[in-house]
């Protein structure tokens, strides 16, 4: 598919942003990536290919983030993918490790949705990326699972209060490999390659629909949990207490 748009993409130097920056620029979008290292954004750069930029910005400081959209916008789509992780139980989560995670993508994206908005032409889309781990709290869960909920909201929020000057969409997916699910240490069901991660999505916000969440077997059992009752949804989930 031909494009002509210009796409910006936070967290566009590894893992699923770069994917999708990839397969944008490979239809023929400008892409423009953002994350806080120099030196893997240029990486990555080179990999997406020629014609395409790079600038240093972080999600939790705000001014980086307009220098960023003034500079390079206005844009037809911006993908919000920055996101840190720490696996481990949320009740033994260390509290400054905690703060920070929360930090960087429940307050980073927030930045991006306030700020990203000002600077997509009228219809483009904000794309906010939830998990499949927002979806319903399970034992053991996590700090990061907390933020993907609150983000979660923050996208349906958002997509009554913008529409129809911009319109906001939500990625759900499951498990793919990236340097953040290399922490983990269980086995994932469904675990997917980036390419084909960011292949769903596309095809996905290239669509109608507000959520674009895959893969169906991993997301249509934990949508159940939140639709059954509360007692017997807990009942469930109490046995994964292992």
């Amino acid at each position: 598919m031909a494009s002509n748009e210009k796409i910006w993409i936070i967290g566009g130097s590894s893992g699923i942003g770069e994917a999708m920056a990839k397969a944008y620029a490979a239809r023929g979008a400008l892409v423009v990536i953002s994350g806080r290292n120099q030196d893997a954004l240029d990486a990555a750069l080179t990999r997406i290919g020629p014609g395409h930029h790079a600038v240093v910005a972080d999600a939790i400081d705000r001014n980086s983030l307009v220098e960023a959209a003034s500079q390079h916008g206005p844009f037809d789509r911006i993908v919000s993918t920055a996101a840190i992780y720490n696996p481990g139980a949320l009740s033994k989560a260390d509290p400054d490790e905690a703060a920070k995670v929360f930090e960087v993508n429940l307050t980073g994206t927030f930045n991006v949705a306030q700020i990203g908005a000002q600077h997509i032409r009228y219809g483009g889309q904000l794309v906010l990326f939830g998990s499949a781990a927002a979806i319903f709290g399970l034992p053991n869960g996590q700090v990061y699972s907390a933020t993907k909920a609150g983000i979660v909201n923050l996208a349906q929020s958002l997509r009554s209060e913008l529409w129809p000057q911009v319109d906001v969409r939500l990625v759900t997916p499951g498990f793919v490999r990236t340097p953040l699910t290399d922490k983990n240490d269980f086995a994932m069901p469904g675990l997917m390659e980036p390419a084909e991660a960011a292949d769903r999505i596309l095809k996905g916000l290239d669509g109608k629909g507000f959520e674009t969440a895959f893969p169906r077997r991993l997301i249509w059992p934990l949508k159940l949990l939140g639709v059954l009752p509360h007692w017997l949804a807990f009942a469930i989930t109490a046995r994964m207490r292992g």
